[in-house]
């Protein structure tokens, strides 16, 4: 017992001190900019090697980034020649809209608190569904790695239930597979209201990888309302953690 207790004593105190800067590996690929002074006006080309929907012409021509669509993979900054586009370490993505993730030079406008009476009713607990709806299983993983010792969601009063009738909010990752599409229409509507819903993930964004598929709706369903986008190819757990707590009023 005693040997356990030093073992303990020596290993300190593993929780992350948020919000303060984590230490991210050099190779962690964050929130995506693009410096316009060095864009050299191919854009069409640019967006054409692109390997997602992250890098586009706007309709003026000019170059704009949308975060929701990145897979935060090296070959979406290599499109571009000129090395205009480039990742960040940034972990804050999550937007209140979903037109907050598309910008000309990727600065976004970060998720705002929820009205005064939903943070009465959610801001010291809220507890989650997560539905993974076609879904690789990266997103989902890092879901389950925000209940570690490390992030320990639980300590901010955020907890993922088991069924849709205790939960206040939905979490959906996945393209949405047409198997799975009447599973979250069924979960969302077993909700009582008032609820949220919490967008996880490149796939649930606007379809990832699988864009286009006929098997796949693309993402959520457009007649539902999402109060939370987190980008992401998986999203990292900090950048899952930064939205629920901006989405609380807790940063």
């Amino acid at each position: 017992m005693l040997d356990l207790i030093r073992l303990r004593l020596r290993h300190g105190t593993p929780t992350s001190d948020y919000p303060e800067a984590p230490q991210l590996p050099a190779q962690f690929r964050g929130r995506p900019v693009l410096d316009a002074a060095r864009c050299t006006g191919g854009c069409a080309e640019c967006a054409a090697r692109c390997p997602s929907g992250m890098l586009r012409a706007g309709p003026d021509g000019v170059a704009v980034l949308d975060a929701g669509a990145a897979l935060f993979a090296p070959e979406e900054a290599a499109a571009c020649p000129a090395g205009a586009v480039r990742f960040t370490d940034d972990v804050r993505l999550a937007a209140r809209e979903r037109q907050a993730l598309v910008t000309p030079e990727g600065e976004m406008q970060l998720a705002a608190a929820l009205d005064a009476q939903m943070l009465r009713l959610f801001g010291r607990s809220l507890k989650l569904r997560s539905v993974a709806a076609g879904s690789c299983g990266g997103c989902e993983a890092e879901l389950v790695a925000l209940g570690n010792v490390v992030f320990d969601l639980a300590r901010f009063g955020v907890q993922f239930v088991a069924s849709p009738r205790h939960a206040d909010g939905l979490v959906l990752t996945g393209a949405v597979s047409l198997n799975m599409a009447s599973a979250v229409r069924d979960t969302w509507l077993a909700m009582p209201e008032p609820r949220l819903l919490i967008v996880v993930g490149a796939c649930a964004i606007n379809g990832g990888p699988v864009q286009g598929s006929p098997e796949v709706l693309g993402g959520v369903p457009p007649d539902l309302p999402v109060d939370l986008w987190i980008p992401g190819c998986p999203p990292h757990p900090l950048t899952v953690l930064d939205g629920l707590l901006r989405l609380l009023g807790r940063l």
